[in-house]
């Protein structure tokens, strides 16, 4: 099909009710909805009660894209605060585990990865949120402030940032049931995450900022990920602002 790949996905992926998608879904085939790293150690995480002292309506009011940081780290529990809020499960229902942001069909494929720079109790390095257990799983150590901010089109905010939280998607776990129609929600649960986190920093007395440019196989290399079966989709920094308002 001739066109420009972005017009391309907007009108191969719409609903059309004269030309619904046909067939069914094999339920045997489910893809499994949690990632872990068995052998990896561990950092256990607060389950936070409340994350800040703001209003819904100061948050909103107070939330902006800061790109500047001091080189104060952030708490353990401040980071937390943010993984459960963008990511966690929110309530058990019905034997089904549901989570802080909407998602299609309840079929969450995104997963939250953390590059770490200056937290406290923690060292260097990159982590995965396990969502299921609430905590940290370190997968490698070391200073990736430089190599963040070059695969994310030189963004010096990453390297001066205390964290850059990293959300890739398992495409599969959407596309199981949606088909094309997936992408288009895998998307808009990016959104909907990286707007949680953003609100959850601001009442923290946080900056945060999102990014969306960046250089995807670099940043899946840095995670440890192959572009094939699960790929980044979105990032946000979060650091300690200081005078920088």
């Amino acid at each position: 099909m001739a066109g420009k790949i972005g017009e391309r996905f907007q009108t191969e992926t719409q609903y059309d009710r004269r030309q619904m998608p046909a067939g069914y879904i094999d339920l045997d085939k489910k893809p499994e909805m949690y990632k872990e790293y068995p052998q990896a150690k561990t950092i256990k995480l607060i389950k936070p009660e409340k994350c800040g002292d703001m209003s819904l309506y100061e948050t909103i009011l107070g939330r902006k894209s800061l790109r500047r940081f001091i080189d104060v780290p952030v708490s353990l529990d401040a980071i937390s605060c943010i993984l459960w809020a963008s990511s966690g499960i929110q309530r058990k229902e019905t034997g089904f585990e549901f989570r802080t942001t909407p998602s299609a069909g309840g079929l969450y494929p995104i997963e939250t990865y953390l590059v770490v720079n200056n937290v406290e109790e923690l060292n260097q390095g990159v982590y995965h949120y396990n969502v299921k257990l609430n905590h940290l799983e370190e997968l490698k150590l070391g200073d990736f402030r430089e190599a963040i901010a070059r695969a994310a089109l030189g963004q010096v905010m990453c390297a001066s940032a205390a964290a850059v939280v990293l959300w890739t998607a398992i495409f599969e776990r959407s596309v199981w049931k949606y088909r094309q129609r997936a992408y288009r929600y895998i998307y808009l649960e990016a959104g909907h995450m990286g707007q949680n986190l953003a609100l959850t920093a601001t009442s923290l007395g946080l900056g945060s900022c999102q990014v969306a440019a960046f250089f995807d196989n670099e940043v899946n290399e840095i995670v440890g990920i192959k572009n094939t079966d699960e790929s980044v989709l979105y990032m946000s920094v979060i650091g300690q602002t200081g005078m920088f308002v």
